[in-house]
């Protein structure tokens, strides 16, 4: 398994989301919790072991060390509603992040990005803990684009200006995948906080208002020197 360069999230990392995606293809379940240990490295050859002789689990290695591990999972609560798409285009005009964005080249979400290169998300709120981004895809998206895309709305659910995070563990479960050029919304929601520790939940609707995916996550606020902040 290989994380090309262009599928970045920090720069030199690959996107949490994305990595999380191509290791939960590895696995027969449904809804998938990834945790990530490693910042997964970029254009470097990763080796995929199976946890267990049922395809219920995966482990994501460079050479000796751990990068992530994936297992079956469960998501028991119900997903973050939708807005109109309207009001998300609407909420991308306040997208805080163009001129202080963490990561600005993250494939999901970095302002830097041409459109067409990264998917250029922009979660702007709609409410208390609440964020949306309107999304329409060129193409069908692969099965770890969709994990991408239900990544970074969950941390700026807290508005990570100036307090940059990284993605811990990602359960996420894709129901359906739009179609090229189907107008989608992107839900992010905050939850709790506890320390530097942050949990989150995105979902993704299609243009006929149906469930495309959904995820819970666990976001860690990391030290901004780490990162040239």
């Amino acid at each position: 398994m290989i994380i090309e360069t262009r599928f970045h999230g920090p720069e030199g990392s690959g996107n949490g989301g994305y990595t999380a995606g191509l290791l939960a293809a590895h696995l027969t379940a449904d809804t998938v919790t990834v945790t990530l240990r490693k910042p997964p490295p970029l254009d470097t050859e990763l080796r995929v072991s199976p946890a267990d002789d049922h395809g219920l689990g995966a482990w994501l290695w460079h050479d000796d060390v751990l990068v992530a591990e994936a297992l079956a999972g469960a998501i028991v609560v119900p997903p973050v509603s939708p807005v109109p798409l309207e009001v998300a285009a609407e909420a991308a005009e306040k997208f805080r992040a163009h001129e202080h964005h963490p990561f600005p080249g993250c494939f999901v979400c970095g302002p830097d990005r041409e459109p067409g290169d990264g998917l250029r998300l922009e979660p702007g709120r709609v409410g208390e803990g609440t964020v949306a981004a309107p999304w329409t895809p060129a193409e069908v998206p692969s099965h770890a684009v969709m994990w991408a895309a239900l990544d970074c709305p969950g941390g700026w659910s807290f508005d990570i200006v100036g307090r940059p995070s990284v993605l811990g563990t990602m359960t996420a479960q894709v129901v359906d995948v739009p179609e090229a050029g189907e107008p989608c919304v992107v839900m992010g929601l905050a939850r709790t906080r506890e320390g530097r520790k942050m949990h989150a939940a995105t979902a993704m609707y299609g243009a006929d208002g149906r469930l495309l995916g959904r995820s819970e996550q666990i976001w860690i606020e990391v030290d901004p020197r780490l990162f040239g902040g």
